[in-house]
């Protein structure tokens, strides 16, 4: 069945990256052709190909067939701050046109879309471009990775309030865990579950090295 995700998280740096490529893995090993994309990333370097992002890098290297990298972040920004500081220093207007054009592109490719956002979901891709707008106009399902550290109970509900309060579709969310070790890990990830509406879609344990197609083992997709 073809899957369009949208992957979100409780902050930046709780692994939104990591879950996105093990999806799209999982979506490859049942049989689907699976593309990643970043539209909006922020802190790229100079390559002979141009500006890159170790994410969206990721991503594309995860796809199946392998994209156009222009296609998987139409938005490349230079400085490693939000997207909305980063445009502004770079003098680009982040706007979702092109944003919709590539997602297009890409499900020519694709019948199964992941795509990944920034930051926490509150977290803008312009001054006047929300994640929720992209998430509506593209027509995605959303996952929620919850970063298993100290507040991660507080944040899973906000989130999740938000998400809905926005009229998008959480559908499931993933516990990932940043820090080792993090006392009573057991009763937080219960105290989270029972939160939540949405069902949880796996349990990552603290692999830091561990390959995308590794993480794929905790999950299951959506549906």
């Amino acid at each position: 069945m073809a899957q369009r995700l949208y992957i979100t998280g409780t902050d930046t740096g709780v692994g939104k990256t990591r879950v996105s490529t093990a999806l799209l893995h999982a979506l490859r090993r049942q049989g689907s052709h699976a593309a990643g994309m970043k539209p909006v990333a922020s802190g790229c370097h100079w390559t002979p190909e141009g500006w890159r992002n170790d994410d969206a890098v990721a991503l594309q290297v995860a796809s199946e067939p392998f994209p156009d990298y222009d296609l998987v972040n139409p938005f490349a920004l230079t400085t490693p701050t939000a997207p909305t500081i980063a445009a502004q220093k770079a003098g680009i207007v982040v706007e979702l046109p092109p944003i919709l054009a590539a997602y297009r592109s890409l499900r020519q490719l694709a019948e199964s879309m992941v795509v990944e956002g920034v930051g926490g979901w509150l977290a803008p891709l312009a001054d006047e471009l929300d994640q929720s707008d992209l998430v509506r106009a593209l027509d995605l399902d959303v996952v929620l990775v919850v970063g298993m550290r100290l507040g991660c109970l507080s944040h899973a509900r906000l989130t999740a309030r938000a998400i809905r309060e926005d009229g998008c579709r959480l559908i499931g969310w993933v516990a990932n865990t940043v820090v080792e070790p993090l006392d009573y890990a057991d009763e937080y990830f219960v105290a989270v579950q029972q939160a939540m509406a949405a069902p949880c879609l796996g349990r990552i344990p603290f692999l830091p090295e561990a390959s995308a197609t590794e993480v794929a083992a905790f999950l299951r997709l959506p549906g």
